[in-house]
């Protein structure tokens, strides 16, 4: 089954296979490691250094110390790395350091791919550094994809936060919820989202955060896809959705939304024109969801594009 958004979600696109089943092979990592063919990449806040639009890898030789991630391998059959730095990369003459929000939609498939991994864990192993069960620092394993416990043996594995995000629409299609939270700025509106809570279906998500942040009843709730959003490890569940009432008028909750309102294609279209509304970014799915009800592709004026 195919979904509608999927093949143009920036940050779900990969081209590598992840390799699996080499994380616990020790022999296999340190020949790979040895191989002059691999390729690491570097990787501290969340950003990585980037030249021309394409992430800069660096031989195994060259690279400095830190806590080392297999991210796969290539149908050519080159291994790739991450190297997570404790400290902020610095630029240089010919590079700069950038994160997936700055350049996730420039990068091709593969590298877009091992970006966003390498994010997902570096952020995961730097908030899990001791045991939950007996407090002891923890050490690396299964070639970054877990965490030991040396006291009690005990692994740990990343976590991944499931949340949904929702294009609701009125009964005809023609208008979109759009909401505005005081951390977005002033004009800056997009779709609703909230996390998935214990013992809680995606769905049922859906319908209780609609109604918590603009008391509107939805119905119609279908999947159009996944994108991971490793800010620090959510995975976003895309819907779209419908309204019961036609005539609703939509209430900011007045804590995570401010105010929320419909708009249709042509108000969408001139305040995107004139810069009085500020919509999500291309690599985010919110701009997707959006995209998906509006009919294609919407042109921000001014938009960096890398």
């Amino acid at each position: 089954m195919t979904f509608p958004i999927v093949g143009s979600l920036a940050l779900a696109r990969y081209a590598t296979d992840r390799a699996a089943e080499h994380r616990l092979d020790a022999d296999w990592l340190a020949a790979a490691w040895a191989d002059a063919r691999t390729q690491v990449l570097l990787i501290a806040d969340s950003q990585t250094m980037v030249a021309d639009g394409g992430i800069v890898f660096f031989p195994p030789s060259e690279t400095p110390a830190g806590e080392r991630f297999l991210l796969g391998v290539d149908p050519e059959g080159i291994a790739y790395f991450a190297v997570h730095q404790p400290d902020p990369l610095e630029p240089t003459a010919d590079a700069t350091p950038m994160g997936l929000r700055e350049v996730g939609t420039s990068l091709n498939d593969r590298d877009a791919g091992l970006l966003v991994l390498s994010v997902a864990l570096a952020n995961w192993h730097t908030t899990h550094r001791h045991c939950p069960q007996c407090g002891t620092a923890t050490v690396v394993g299964s070639a970054g994809f877990t965490r030991t416990c040396p006291t009690d043996g005990s692994e740990h594995y990343p976590r991944t936060d499931p949340a949904m995000i929702v294009l609701v629409t009125d009964a005809t299609g023609e208008r979109a919820l759009l909401g505005s939270s005081g951390r977005m700025g002033p004009g800056r509106y997009s779709t609703l989202a909230g996390f998935v809570e214990p013992g809680e279906s995606a769905e049922a998500a859906v319908i209780r955060e609609v109604m918590e942040e603009a008391q509107v009843l939805v119905t119609d709730v279908t999947y159009l896809g996944s994108q991971p959003w490793p800010f620090p490890s959510s995975l976003m569940l895309g819907f779209r959705a419908r309204a019961v009432d036609p005539e609703v008028v939509p209430q900011g909750d007045g804590s995570e939304i401010l105010h929320a309102r419909w708009f249709t294609r042509a108000e969408l279209t001139a305040g995107v024109e004139d810069g009085s509304l500020r919509i999500p970014p291309a690599v985010s799915i919110a701009r997707r969801l959006i995209e998906h009800w509006f009919g294609g592709e919407i042109v921000v004026p001014g938009e960096r594009v890398w």
